[in-house]
């Protein structure tokens, strides 16, 4: 199952049965399944402080994943299965930052990080060079998945300066 929950930010996830299709196709792709997925969508000093106090990093991140595959299989009994689990925290505010910054549209870069937290569940990591690039290869695989849900351009995010 998929949750998506707006925590302290003015935002609406637009499709998101389409996204939770799109997500599903993400783990089925890489032969395992949908556990509990709970997306988190916040803005930066909220992340800040789950960065803060769950990993004692003091500083503003896009998205911070927690993977909690094993906690999911000793309450269901389900030992050792192919079921990622996780729980998901993104910042609104660094994901269009990173947008500007990096010339994508808020909608891409969006996506490209939910994509990127279920593929660390997926065993992919981002800490050497290499390690990126088999990152950004499992994200641009991710994003060409989009029109086949006919996502795209459709997530919308005006900025910490209106959630006042």
């Amino acid at each position: 199952m998929i949750r998506f929950e707006v925590i302290d930010a003015t935002f609406n996830l637009r499709r998101k049965n389409a996204i939770k299709n799109w997500i599903d196709e993400i783990i089925l792709s890489k032969s395992h399944k949908t556990g509990s997925l709970n997306y988190v969508f916040a803005t930066d000093p909220y992340v800040l402080d789950v960065n803060r106090k769950y990993l004692g990093h003091d500083y503003y991140t896009d998205i911070i994943t927690f993977d909690t595959s094993g906690y999911d299989d000793e309450v269901s009994g389900r030992r050792g299965t192919d079921r990622i689990s996780a729980d998901i925290v993104i910042s609104l505010d660094t994901v269009l930052d990173n947008s500007r910054t990096y010339g994508a549209t808020f909608s891409t870069e969006l996506y490209r990080v939910m994509a990127h937290g279920v593929l660390h569940l997926l065993g992919y990591d981002d800490l050497t060079p290499e390690d990126a690039a088999r990152m950004r290869e499992g994200e641009s695989e991710a994003l060409a998945l989009l029109p086949k849900f006919g996502l795209g351009e459709d997530q919308k995010y005006a900025g910490p300066a209106n959630n006042e």
